[in-house]
């Protein structure tokens, strides 16, 4: 494969020195300008774009040095060689600190000039690929946004306001569903490492032998199955942001590590004596008190206090005043809509699992549901139950039309209730959900005289959804009773 052809500057005060220098590297194929001096050179990069410029360090007005930094500040993708012929240790360290991306001593053969402006230019196109592909990421991964318009909520988007701008550790706590990687994740896009790496481990769905790899690496042979080197999550996660779930779980033996980690950012890897360095910012998540695990001595109250620097408390969804309609229709998406029925059951149930729940049942009766309905039985069982209080207190309520305790009464005696006749004729409640369905359904086609197609419309389901609450019901032979 032949190489690759460069654009080239030579700034060279040396006149015999730059033109066979260019005289070589064009009978190369590459393209090639040459400047006499700094200036020249300015003028040069003014016009035109250069994959590698070769600067010569001493020359008369603008040294090699300062050309390096303005071109720098100009053309930050051209790729600098510096020249001289009085190589030093220092001139070499001030020449990369400005950017400089090599150093060449004279005389050097001219072959060796092409191979370090091929390598310089190999350089600069894997920078540029890897901005590229970082900005398409980006692009393919929009802004975090949390929704929430109840107070709790604010109070936490105003903290992570506050606390994204540091570089400070974070605790997010709160239950299991409340959004805690989401917040993490708008605590690193809101900070000055968002265009950096964002790495997640979770500590409870690791065996706790390959935590440590997992979060330092390892060296070839450390362990059975380790067939080679393999960077941890520290080293990918170096310059960005490590999100460590369920920290609580981390092993006690791994605990001084950690905190070793985020004292000085030295990590070692498994089966190696050599240690690294590496600037990561932590944000760690728990659903546990570990205040409380320190207290038990499963947590060392030292990395406690290290990693809970600053602190973020995520509400449940049952204390977000006003959030879970506001979830669900952003659940629901477009098209949809939800019977009073089922829009009551969700706003009554409490939400042990918080977000992440409501996000499941909503997708399970996304494709439960016929058209584009949600009914109460699409919902899950548990959530339904969140619609027998009011229909009880309707049941009790004397004088109450429709499904009262006078018709509960009245089915239990013809033998439609099954269960619920010895509750109903002995003045106490049905206890079970699927009783309260069942008495439902039989009151509502004794009112439309047994047409299925109307008494389906009233109860606000398909009518194919009625025939399978008839079949499970047992009510598939159903007649009118005036």
């Amino acid at each position: 494969m032949s190489a690759p052809a460069i654009s080239l500057l030579i700034v060279e005060d040396d006149p015999d020195f730059r033109e066979t220098c260019a005289r070589w590297m064009v009978r190369k194929g590459h393209s090639v300008a040459t400047a006499a001096n700094g200036h020249e050179a300015l003028e040069l990069c003014d016009r035109r774009t250069f994959d590698v410029a070769v600067v010569d360090m001493n020359m008369p007005g603008l040294t090699g040095l300062e050309v390096l930094d303005r071109m720098k500040s100009a053309q930050a993708e051209t790729e600098v060689i510096i020249l001289t012929g009085q190589g030093t240790i220092e001139s070499a360290v001030n020449a990369m600190k400005l950017g400089a991306c090599d150093y060449l001593t004279k005389p050097f053969p001219l072959d060796e000039l092409e191979q370090r402006c091929l390598m310089a230019w190999d350089r600069s196109r894997l920078q540029r690929e890897n901005r590229q592909l970082r900005a398409l990421v980006e692009r393919s991964q929009p802004p975090v946004k949390i929704v929430g318009e109840s107070q709790q909520m604010k109070d936490v988007f105003r903290l992570i306001e506050r606390v994204a701008p540091t570089d400070k550790p974070v605790l997010i706590q709160g239950e299991s569903g409340t959004g805690k990687e989401l917040a993490a994740r708008a605590l690193q896009q809101q900070s000055h490492r968002a265009g950096r790496p964002f790495v997640t481990i979770n500590c409870a769905a690791l065996p706790e032998q390959l935590v440590e790899s997992e979060l330092f690496g390892h060296r070839k042979g450390a362990f059975t199955g380790a067939t080679e080197d393999r960077a941890g999550l520290f080293e990918v996660a170096d310059g960005g942001t490590l999100f460590i779930d369920e920290i609580g779980e981390l092993p006690g033996a791994l605990q001084p590590k950690l905190l070793r980690a985020l004292e000085d950012g030295s990590i070692r890897r498994v089966g190696s004596h050599r240690e690294r360095r590496v600037d990561v910012r932590l944000i760690a998540a728990t659903n546990r008190n570990l205040a409380d695990e320190v207290a038990a001595g499963r947590f060392r109250e030292d990395l406690y206090y290290r990693i809970n620097v600053m602190s973020l408390e995520l509400p449940p969804l049952r204390k977000r005043e006003g959030d879970v309609a506001l979830l669900m229709r952003g659940f629901l998406g477009e098209g949809w809509s939800i019977t009073a029925e089922a829009k009551q059951a969700i706003e009554h149930y409490h939400w042990p699992g918080n977000v992440r729940q409501l996000r499941n049942a909503v997708d399970r009766a996304l494709i439960l549901a016929n058209g584009r309905v949600i009914t109460l039985a699409d919902l899950p069982l548990e959530v339904q139950a969140g619609f027998a209080a009011p229909m009880m207190r309707e049941v009790a309520a004397p004088g109450t039309a429709g499904f009262g305790m006078a018709h509960a009464r009245s089915a239990a005696e013809r033998g439609e209730t099954g269960g619920i006749s010895a509750a109903a004729e002995g003045g106490g409640l049905p206890c079970r959900l699927e009783d309260l369905e069942k008495a439902h359904i039989v009151e509502i086609l004794r009112q439309q005289n047994g047409n299925k197609a109307r008494a389906a419309r009233v109860l606000g389901i398909h009518r194919r959804k009625l025939y399978r609450l008839l079949e499970r019901h047992g009510l598939q032979d159903e007649r009118p009773v005036c």
